[in-house]
């Protein structure tokens, strides 16, 4: 099986162009899988010889070892795929993935900043040195824009218009888009870009460019920006949990409170389902409610 599984890998970055991080997780479930089979006794890891059975035995095993409902999900998900793979290539008859029904999602409400919390943060990093004007270039980015770490990392020069106050960003699925951006992520942009020092690897490239680099010239990681957040949590004083991703849910539910309408709310985030956008009118119901609560002399 580990044999087919390399060959669905290739197929999803040549045929299909998929990301480097979903080819990753592709990789992840389904060795899994077959580290679960090769262990179980009387469980065999060949692709034409599993059946439903045993894939609920491996849920199971899944829910035991109190995987989230969301990873379980996912996992099944690319049992499916491959398997509708495996069946195009003539490598198995069936899908023992099909009849498998996803956990019951849990509705968990995003981590959401304040408008107060959101102006502490992106004042958190120093204006006066190259590192701390390019935190503040990304902070004031991805606010801006509403984009996932993955996406601000994959930037190039060539994908901003300053003129415009646009930027062409490549979402889930190589899926381009077109975000407007704030004259307040333009300035910083503006500011990060005339102090920036890139690698002569990067300089050759041109237009192509990264966006943002790090202390040698390189393109960021993802990581890289994860920890540049923690920091600048800290010096802000905010929730430990905020992550990268809180200042996206903050983007979408500062629109919805603002009087923004969801299917524009779905649109800047890329979503391809308005079920994805829809979490976001709980926690603006949600502000709502609080603020009744505190103003209505009859609300309590």
């Amino acid at each position: 099986m580990r044999r087919e599984v390399g060959q669905f890998l290739r197929y999803l970055a040549t045929e299909r162009n998929a990301s480097e991080l979903t080819i990753k997780a592709y990789r992840e479930d389904l060795l899994g899988l077959i580290g679960w089979l090769e262990q179980e006794p009387g469980r065999t890891a060949v692709v034409d010889r599993l059946t439903p059975q045993d894939l609920r035995a491996f849920q199971s095993a899944l829910q035991q070892a109190d995987y989230a409902r969301s990873t379980i999900s996912r996992k099944l998900a690319s049992m499916r795929s491959f398997y509708k793979y495996a069946q195009r290539q003539g490598l198995a008859s069936t899908n023992p993935a099909k009849p498998l029904r996803n956990p019951r999602r849990q509705r968990k409400l995003p981590l959401v900043l304040s408008n107060p919390e959101m102006d502490r943060l992106l004042k958190a990093p120093p204006a006066t040195d190259p590192a701390g004007l390019r935190d503040r270039a990304i902070l004031e980015t991805i606010y801006s824009a509403g984009l996932r770490v993955s996406e601000l990392v994959g930037l190039c020069d060539n994908d901003l218009d300053i003129d415009e106050q646009i930027i062409k960003v490549r979402g889930k699925g190589r899926k381009e888009r077109i975000s407007p951006l704030g004259s307040f992520a333009i300035r910083a942009i503006s500011r990060y870009r005339q102090v920036r020092q890139l690698h002569p690897a990067e300089s050759a490239k041109g237009g192509y460019t990264a966006l943002f680099v790090n202390r040698f010239g390189k393109r960021l990681t993802t990581r890289s920006v994860g920890r540049l957040l923690e920091k600048h949590i800290a010096t802000a004083e905010l929730d430990h949990r905020i992550s990268p991703h809180s200042l996206r849910h903050s983007f979408a539910t500062h629109l919805l409170d603002r009087g923004a309408d969801i299917r524009s709310v779905q649109e800047l985030l890329g979503h391809k389902s308005l079920a994805t956008t829809q979490i976001y009118t709980h926690v603006s119901a949600a502000n709502l409610r609080a603020i009744y609560e505190k103003a209505h002399p009859r609300a309590r």
